[in-house]
């Protein structure tokens, strides 16, 4: 073999030992990508498992938290409900308390009328603390006070609000309201419908008030008219009627029986000062 065929030869089996570690070096690279290839492969696997099992734990995660909240609002429901009826109770409680005092303000205001009627037995005073209950506890704007005579049926009027006693017409004993209202002992209303003028111009009495000792007609105390802002009678009116009609008879029979035994009194002092001179 000459030199040249061995050249040729060796040349040869370079390109070929060239061209096998070319395909080694591909065939080298395809199994490293091949095995990147498997690696990302198997990554992506495992990522999208733990995505799936972190939806599932999610999902099991987000119902557990509605159902809290549901408990929650199902609790907070509860309570509101709870607190509805701690404020129904209160506002019944602020409602009662009102209510109480309110009784107990007229309770008092009823004592001291009754002290009063009963603190003089000067007949113009009793008079003018029955003048003051009706006008500042009933809230009548005009009014008279009526007597009735010792002897006879007459009722004659001895002092008055709003109008002159003047004005105020002598009533008898078991006519009109008031004298049916004396002459029974019962207090007596007038009728809405044309009630509530002065006795100047006509007008009918909004309530009569009997005074009476048992069975002894002492008077009366007419209202005509009441004041602007109140439009009716309450609970209380017919308390202070009642009382009207008990106590401030009493202390008016008692107040003219005083003035009569002082003027009596009076009398046989004079006599016998003049049986001593």
């Amino acid at each position: 073999m000459s030199e040249t065929d061995e050249s040729l030869g060796s040349d040869r089996g370079e390109a070929v030992l060239a061209i096998f570690q070319r395909g080694a070096e591909f065939t080298k690279q395809i199994l490293d990508e091949n095995t990147r290839l498997r690696r990302e492969l198997s990554e992506m696997q495992l990522r999208h498992g733990q995505a799936a099992q972190s939806d599932a734990e999610w999902d099991k995660l987000r119902s557990e938290l509605i159902a809290k909240i549901e408990e929650l609002e199902s609790r907070n429901e509860n309570i509101l409900e709870q607190l509805r009826s701690v404020e129904g109770e209160n506002l019944q409680f602020a409602e009662r308390y009102v209510e109480v005092e309110e009784e107990n303000n007229n309770l008092a205001n009823l004592y001291v009328a009754s002290y009063q009627l009963h603190s003089t037995l000067d007949p113009s005073e009793v008079v003018k603390v029955i003048l003051e209950i009706v006008i500042n506890l009933i809230g009548a704007e005009v009014f008279g006070v009526y007597v009735a005579e010792e002897e006879g049926d007459a009722l004659r009027p001895v002092a008055a609000e709003g109008e002159l006693v003047a004005n105020f017409p002598v009533l008898r004993l078991g006519e009109g309201m008031v004298g049916r209202s004396v002459a029974e002992g019962e207090v007596q209303l007038g009728d809405p419908g044309v009630s509530g003028g002065a006795p100047s111009q006509g007008g009918e009495p909004v309530v009569s008030i009997p005074l009476r000792v048992e069975d002894r007609p002492v008077g009366a105390i007419v209202i005509y008219k009441l004041l602007q802002q109140k439009d009716g009678f309450s609970p209380l009116d017919n308390e202070l009627f009642t009382l009207l009609a008990g106590h401030a008879a009493t202390a008016i029979f008692a107040s003219r029986l005083y003035a009569q035994s002082e003027r009596k009194l009076n009398t046989i002092q004079g006599f016998i000062d003049l049986l001593t001179k």
